[in-house]
């Protein structure tokens, strides 16, 4: 026998037309929807839609067997509906990219007491931007904008890109050289300091040395380590350099465990996005998320500096 499943995502997909809002309809992952789908196209052995760009358009075959089952399904569905407890809810659930010491900054502190169900995403933003496209998560923490028309991105805070070090770091010697405005001498005491960084993620480093020194670092970090939080309580209380955002460490700074060494000839910065479908079905709790980060982040937006 045919799992029912397959004949109730065949029917999603025929009246959304895609396999995105026959996710969102039966509260399951998109890749669900495609195996269900192919599933019962391989067992009835003729395709039952076809693919145009977005839009899922149903083949003739298609079109009969949706007619054939469409009835018994209705009916099935409202004697589910008639026997369900009156008083059961379905809780959503939404999906929410971003890098992982964003979210240990901001939203972990929250996530027990959110009213829906949340499934947390990391990865880089080229790959949560697509992920967004295609509808595998609803919102995304995010400083690159993209180019889908589908999307939108709404700008609500902004980010500094520094130079921190450890409590034991000599800055004032530090503060004499830069005093000289001696370039040269600058980059080469930079150099001769024990560095910070982590796997495979250089971007904010080369960026701060390509702004301020006009070339590449022609250095690596002596340390590498899992993420960027994990820089913050290496250097707390102890010597070494590192380039990071100023949110993730503020409260460290203000606390005296490692310093603010140098904000650079130019400030670094990045505007950071909210991203979004323009068409969602759970606006009420992606507007609860948007909430707590501008709680959590609270500066205001600033043009960012290329």
């Amino acid at each position: 026998m045919v799992n029912l499943e397959w004949y109730r995502t065949f029917k999603a997909i025929y009246k959304t037309g895609t396999l995105t809002g026959a996710a969102e309809a039966l509260f399951i992952s998109q890749p669900g929807v495609s195996l269900h789908l192919s599933s019962l196209e391989s067992y009835v052995g003729y395709k039952l839609f076809d693919r145009t760009g977005r839009k899922m358009m149903p083949t003739e075959r298609g079109k009969v067997l949706y007619n054939a089952v469409v009835d018994a399904l209705t009916k099935l569905e409202e004697v589910e509906k008639n026997f369900q407890k009156s008083t059961e809810k379905h809780t959503p659930t939404i999906s929410v990219g971003m890098c992982f010491e964003t979210f240990q900054i901001t939203l972990e502190q929250y996530v027990s007491s959110l009213p829906f169900n949340l499934i947390i995403c990391f990865g880089e933003y080229p790959e949560m931007l697509d992920q967004l496209d295609k509808g595998i998560v609803d919102l995304i923490i995010t400083p690159q904008k993209g180019n889908s028309s589908q999307l939108e991105l709404e700008p609500f805070s902004c980010e500094q890109i520094v130079l921190v070090g450890g409590s034991e770091v000599d800055k004032a010697t530090f503060d004499a050289i830069r005093k000289t405005e001696d370039i040269h001498q600058t980059e080469s005491w930079l150099r001769a300091q024990k560095w910070y960084g982590t796997t495979g993620d250089m971007e904010h480093l080369l960026r701060f040395w390509k702004l301020n020194f006009d070339q590449q670092p022609n250095f690596r970090p002596n340390y590498i380590v899992p993420n960027l939080n994990s820089i913050v309580r290496c250097l707390s209380g102890g010597k070494g350099l590192a380039v990071i955002p100023d949110f993730l460490c503020r409260q460290e700074i203000e606390n005296g465990q490692i310093q603010l060494i140098w904000e650079g000839v130019k400030p670094l910065k990045n505007t950071l996005y909210f991203g979004t479908r323009k068409q969602n079905s759970h606006q009420q709790e992606i507007d609860h998320i948007k909430d707590l980060f501008r709680k959590v982040m609270g500066r205001p937006v600033q043009q960012e500096v290329a």
